[in-house]
């Protein structure tokens, strides 16, 4: 029981250092999870793919086509 805390210790370290080797190897991951940071900054239609659909319905019905 005593050996319990450095045991879980070194037990999260190493899945950490796991995460991280993950995330960062591969080209193809990397640039995909590099993408990801900028999500926030998105608005919200850029990130809706059936927006510009929905838009182009809308556009369709006013103009009476």
């Amino acid at each position: 029981m005593e050996n319990s805390k450095p045991l879980a210790l070194v037990l999260f370290f190493v899945t950490f250092v796991g995460i991280v080797v993950y995330v960062y190897s591969g080209k193809k991951r990397k640039q995909r999870l590099e993408s990801y940071k900028d999500i926030p900054f998105l608005d919200d239609d850029e990130l809706d793919p059936t927006h510009q659909k929905k838009q182009q319905v809308n556009n369709d019905e006013s103009t009476g086509k």
